[in-house]
């Protein structure tokens, strides 16, 4: 379906027309949306080409491309803006809600969305109070997470061997440190070289401390038993990195004790929270870390000449208790009289015992001495003499039992060759064994076998038993097997 056109009226200008149709002269033509786009584009571009912009961040967002997107904003507007990756890298600080800012860039459109939004190349913290705002938040958030809690904080060692130090190689710090521990108790030093200021510092501070706590006991560097973490003094902005989150927590969870020696004594940084021991300087910080060497030697000293003092003194005490009780002690010569007294007794008792002993024995002997006449001794050996002629033996009755003896033997003699098994062999019989020794008695016992073993009276002969001999007797003899060479058959 067409609708009709309305002829064009130059009176109304085109105002009341349907169509759009340009009349002579017209110099206004109508523009896409792209050109007026980019018409918009180079005039915000080319009129605010450099700008300075103060405000407060809001819906901070990095992307994983690493380009920042962000609203400053303050009681009545509100101002889009992006950052792209490199100008991120160089941010001292870490954008987040709420900070004020002053950001430096360029104004531009952003076709996509029909709005306007500054390209940031550059972002600061506005002012002291601003930067002391976000310490104060970040400060808040990491203790709530409990990196500043007491409980976490490890004791240090009372005289580490090895420490290790992080902070630049080339300032008054090292020397500093390296002068103090010489002069106290000198030690093995590693220093890790960093940044303490400005563009990658934190990122270097962060990684020094991680590097020292993973390495291993053992390794061909000597892991430190301390580390010190330094840094001269400066102004809020010169120490901004050792308030740097990744410094922060780096420090918390090292595994080796950490002393932070940030600025002077009035200077305070969240690594001094998240450090075992905050030393007010340096300087301080090498004091804390090692005793006095020469203190130290005293110390020993004196507790060695206590120890000794103690000695003398227990030595001497005990020597008066001893003393105190020997006294008390009776004399040993008091101790022994009884025991002295008794053995005199004894020993006169025995020698009045002895001499009586003798005198009972030389009567007894008197008193038997008069009955060995000799008469009597040589009438009972005559007596003893007629008894041994007596009961001496006669050969008549050995004879007649050794007799009776051989008898004996000659009958069993006879009963042994005539049961003797092989007596039979002499006469012709054979007899038949199995190779293990075995006697075969039976016809079927001797087919159960492969061979047998025949002895005759001058020898023996292996056989095999592989013929079958059927139980009657065939008309033909039938031809034998195949045996051994040196073996005969037996059936």
């Amino acid at each position: 379906m067409a609708f009709p056109s309305a002829p064009y009226d130059d009176d109304n200008n085109g105002s009341g027309g349907l169509l759009a149709r340009e009349s002579a002269g017209d110099n206004a033509p109508a523009l896409s949306i792209s050109e007026i786009s980019a018409l918009l584009k180079r005039t915000v571009e080319d009129r605010f080409g450099f700008v300075r912009v103060r405000g407060e961040l809001s819906g901070v967002k990095r992307a994983a491309s690493g380009h920042l997107y962000l609203c400053l904003k303050d009681e009545n507007a509100r101002l889009d803006g992006v950052m792209w990756r490199g100008g991120v890298q160089r941010l001292n600080f870490r954008p987040e809600d709420g900070v004020e800012v002053i950001a430096t860039g360029k104004l531009t459109t952003y076709p996509g969305r029909s709005n306007y939004q500054i390209v940031i190349e550059r972002m600061e913290i506005a002012g002291e109070g601003a930067l002391l705002a976000l310490l104060a938040r970040l400060k808040a958030r990491l203790e709530g997470e409990g990196l500043f809690d007491p409980a976490r904080k490890k004791p240090l060692p009372f005289l580490p061997r090895t420490i290790g130090v992080v902070t630049s190689p080339t300032g008054a710090v090292i020397r500093d440190i390296l002068h103090r521990l010489s002069d106290r108790f000198p030690s093995r030093v590693i220093v890790w070289p960093v940044l303490v200021q400005g563009q990658g510092a934190a990122t270097q501070v962060a990684n020094a401390v991680r590097g020292f706590s993973d390495m291993m006991p053992d390794g061909p560097i000597p892991r430190p038993d301390l580390v010190i973490v330094a840094r001269g003094g400066g102004s809020i902005e010169d120490l901004w990195s050792f308030n740097e989150e990744e410094v922060v927590r780096a420090v918390a969870n090292c595994t080796i004790p950490i002393i932070s020696a940030v600025g002077h004594e009035t200077d305070t940084t969240l690594c001094d929270f998240a450090a075992d021991l905050r030393a007010p300087t340096p300087t301080a910080a090498a004091e804390l870390a090692v005793p006095v060497q020469a203190e130290l030697a005293a110390f020993v000293a004196d507790l060695n000449a206590r120890q000794r003092r103690a000695l003398a003194r227990q030595l001497a005490q005990a020597k008066e208790r001893l003393e105190a009780r020997s006294q008390r002690l009776p004399q040993p010569q008091a101790l022994l009289q009884g025991q002295a007294q008794r053995v005199d007794d004894l020993g006169e008792r025995l020698r009045r015992a002895l001499v009586h002993r003798t005198e009972i024995a030389g009567s007894v002997l008197a008193r038997h001495a008069g009955a060995l006449r000799p008469a009597l001794l040589m009438a009972r050996v005559e007596r003893e003499a007629e008894r041994l002629a007596a009961r001496r033996l006669r050969p008549e009755m050995l004879l007649q039992r050794i007799d009776h003896a051989r008898g004996k033997i000659e009958a069993l003699d006879r009963l042994r060759r005539s049961l003797d098994p092989k007596a039979p062999l002499q006469r012709g019989y054979v007899l038949v064994t199995a190779p293990d020794g075995h006697v075969v008695r039976t016809r079927e016992d001797a087919q159960a076998r492969p061979t047998l073993r025949l002895e005759f009276a001058d020898g023996t002969l292996d056989v095999s038993t592989a013929t079958t001999v059927p139980q009657t007797r065939p008309a033909s003899k039938p031809r034998p097997a195949a045996r051994p060479e040196g073996q005969q058959e037996l059936f």
